[in-house]
C-alpha cells in the first residue's frame, strides 16, 4: 500500500511538476503576515539547492560523502568574511565561494585517485568535516571562533536590498532553478552518464576506458562548488553565521533529505527537501516525540521505497546500460 502511494504521487508530480512549480512561486503573496512560515519557505529553499549539490557526488557518481555540511559552511564563511571584513558586494563573493568551496571538494576527493572508496572514503569525507569545524571554531582571528560572525549584510542590487523574506526568497528561488537546470544538463550529458556508470559498475566504467578516479574527482569538486553556493545564500539571509551551523547532523540530514526524495534526479531533490525541510515543524506540537515520529518515517521509506519518493527512473537506468 505505502508503496502504491509513493508511486502514484510521483505519477502526479511529474505530470503537473510545472503546476506546483507555480503554486510555489505564489505560496509567499499569501504568507506576507507570517513571518516564520516566509522563513521555512527560504529554508526548503536552500536545502533544494544543498541537496542538488549532493545529489552529484552521491546520487550520480554514488561516493560517499559524510562532510558535506563543510562545503556549505566554506561557502558561508568565504562569503561572511568577505562582506564583512573586505567589504566585498555580495556579488562579488558569490563566484568566490563558489571556486573555494570547489576547490575544497576537489582537495577531500583527492584519495579517490588512489582507489580509496565506499566506507573508507566515507570516513575520510567525515574527518574532512570535523576538520573544517575544527578550523572554524578555533581560528579566533580570522574566523571569530564559537561566537560566530555577524553583520553579514543581505544582497543588493542597484541599491535595492533583498533583506525582507518575500524579494530574499524569490532570489533563493531563481538561483536553486539555475542550478536545477545546470545540474539537470550536466546529469544528461556525457559527463553524467559517467558518473552514473562508475556509480552502477566501476570495473565495467574502466574496462571501456572511463578514468574512474578522475570522474569520481570531478564529482566532488562540481558538488562542493554548488554547496559553497548555498552556503553564501545562507549566510547573507541569517546575517550571522557560526560553526555550529555547519556540522555533521547538517550533512546527515542532507543525506536523508536525498536519499527519501530519491537519489540521481533534481525532482528528487526538491521532494526530499520539501518533506524533510517541513516536517520537524509540522511535528513540532509533539514536542520531543516529533524527532521518533521522523525517525519513523525514515526508517519506513528506506525499507518499503529504497530509491526514495522519485529514484532513477527507467529511461536514465536504459542509458547507464549502454556502458555496459
Amino acid at each position: 500500500m505505502f508503496m502504491t502511494f509513493t508511486e502514484n504521487a510521483s505519477k502526479l508530480i511529474g505530470k503537473y511538476s510545472w503546476g506546483l512549480l507555480a503554486v510555489w512561486l505564489i505560496i509567499p503573496l499569501f504568507l506576507k503576515n507570517w513571518s516564520y512560515g516566509l522563513h521555512i519557505l527560504i529554508m526548503v529553499a536552500v536545502y533544494v539547492l544543498l541537496t542538488q549539490s549532493l545529489n552529484v557526488v552521491l546520487g550520480l557518481a554514488g561516493q560517499l560523502h559524510l562532510g558535506h555540511a563543510a562545503n556549505f559552511g566554506i561557502g558561508a564563511y568565504i562569503t561572511g568574511l568577505l562582506m564583512v571584513d573586505a567589504g566585498f558586494s555580495f556579488w562579488t563573493t558569490l563566484p568566490l565561494a563558489f571556486i573555494g568551496a570547489g576547490l575544497a571538494g576537489l582537495v577531500v576527493g583527492l584519495p579517490t585517485l588512489r582507489g580509496i572508496g565506499g566506507d573508507y572514503l566515507g570516513i575520510v569525507t567525515l574527518g574532512f568535516g570535523e576538520i573544517t569545524r575544527i578550523f572554524l571554531t578555533n581560528w579566533d582571528s580570522l574566523t571569530r571562533g564559537p561566537m560566530g560572525l555577524p553583520g553579514i549584510p543581505a544582497p543588493a542590487f542597484f541599491g535595492y536590498s533583498f533583506s525582507s523574506k518575500i524579494p530574499f526568497f524569490y532570489l533563493i528561488t531563481i538561483f536553486t532553478l539555475v542550478s536545477w537546470f545546470l545540474l539537470e544538463r550536466l546529469t544528461n550529458s556525457k559527463a553524467g552518464l559517467q558518473f552514473m556508470a562508475v556509480r552502477t559498475d566501476e570495473n565495467c566504467a574502466q574496462v571501456l576506458g572511463i578514468n574512474t578516479g578522475l570522474v569520481k574527482l570531478t564529482a566532488f569538486g562540481i558538488s562542493a562548488a554548488f554547496a559553497g553556493l548555498a552556503g553564501a545564500f545562507y549566510a547573507s539571509y541569517f546575517s550571522f553565521i557560526s560553526p555550529d551551523s555547519f556540522m555533521f547532523v547538517d550533512s546527515l540530514a542532507v543525506i536523508c533529505m536525498l536519499i527519501v526524495g530519491g537519489k540521481g534526479n533534481m525532482i528528487g531533490c526538491a521532494l526530499g527537501a520539501l518533506l524533510l525541510g517541513i516536517a520537524p515543524d509540522l511535528f513540532r506540537f509533539l514536542g520531543d516525540f516529533r524527532m521518533l515520529i521522523y525517525g519513523v518515517l525514515l526508517t519506513v521509506m528506506v525499507i518499503y521505497r529504497p530509491l526514495g519518493i522519485w529514484g532513477l527512473d527507467k529511461r536514465r537506468l536504459n542509458k547507464i546500460a549502454l556502458f555496459k
